[in-house]
């Protein structure tokens, strides 16, 4: 017990470290974006105006050559260095590089917003909390372990109402849960069965719970490893890929430290799914 225990402080201690190096981060990035972002509008702006003088100067140049006030060298020579900077290409194409950066610097942006709240301090204290933006915001700081496994389908109960806990631990079991889906997942992938999976993510308010299922398509869980994957150092994982803690670490912060419950179901090979019951408030359960 006394291992265990020194375990689980262990891993607090160390997603604590996690946590504070993040949010750092995540406010280093934050300024030179906001620079960024401002000169790309401010870029996006004035070449708008750019290409109206440039609208304005073409249609000038039309009457005049219509008009025959503009000599066929002069004629030539602006066409000669129209040609040469691409103008037409230009026009068409600077605007949606721009487009492109602003949605670059919005991707970003969010990652940041992600960061600095998934590991903020104060959100290790239970109060009244989101439990869709902790998941979205735990998909954002997780994309790299998914985005080329599986693709996420949301279906988030915009009605949900804030639940009293502890959000970062909630958060961190999420991240798990995903984390352990996507690997799921990767196993089909290399065993040539797709090409990509689907993990997908549902809330909704039941009376005074609310419920999280996490699903995935990936290879399943066994019946008899379903009996023992919230023991302790547990793991189905090769050697140098788990420590077996994550999914006992999980149901220690569900059921003891918020009073829910934590259940799975699972069919080998075709799905698994994760229960996660919290009540909303536990004064009133």
């Amino acid at each position: 017990m006394k291992l265990e225990n020194d375990e689980k402080l262990v891993l607090s201690q160390r997603m604590e470290a996690q946590g504070r190096l993040a949010a750092g981060i995540a406010h280093e990035i934050n300024t030179p974006m906001q620079y960024v972002g401002d000169n790309t509008r401010f870029l996006g702006d004035s070449f708008k105006s750019f290409l109206d003088l440039v609208s304005f100067y073409r249609s000038t140049l039309k009457s005049l050559r219509e008009s025959g006030y503009i000599s066929n060298e002069l004629d030539s020579e602006i066409s000669r260095r129209e040609n040469k900077a691409d103008l037409s290409f230009l026009s068409e194409e600077i605007p949606k590089a721009i487009i492109q950066t602003l949605e670059g610097v919005e991707r970003v942006s969010k990652i940041v917003l992600a960061m600095k709240e998934f590991g903020h301090p104060s959100l290790r204290e239970k109060a009244f909390r989101d439990i869709n933006r902790g998941i979205t915001n735990t998909l954002t700081i997780s994309r790299n372990e998914w985005k080329y496994s599986a693709d996420i389908k949301l279906d988030l109960d915009q009605n949900l109402p804030e639940v009293f806990c502890s959000i970062d631990e909630l958060n961190q079991v999420f991240l798990n849960m995903i984390v352990n889906s996507a690997h799921a997942i990767d196993d089909k992938i290399k065993a040539g069965i797709f090409e990509k999976g689907l993990i997908t993510i549902k809330t909704q308010q039941l009376g005074k719970y609310v419920e999280i299922l996490i699903s995935d398509n990936g290879s399943g869980i066994s019946k008899d490893n379903l009996k023992k994957i919230f023991d302790p150092f547990f793991t189905t994982k090769e050697v140098g890929k788990g420590t077996g803690q994550g999914l006992a670490i999980a149901h220690d912060v569900i059921v003891n430290k918020h009073g829910g419950t934590l259940d799975v179901e699972s069919e080998l090979d075709r799905i698994t799914i994760f229960t996660i019951k919290i009540p909303v408030d536990p004064s009133q359960v």
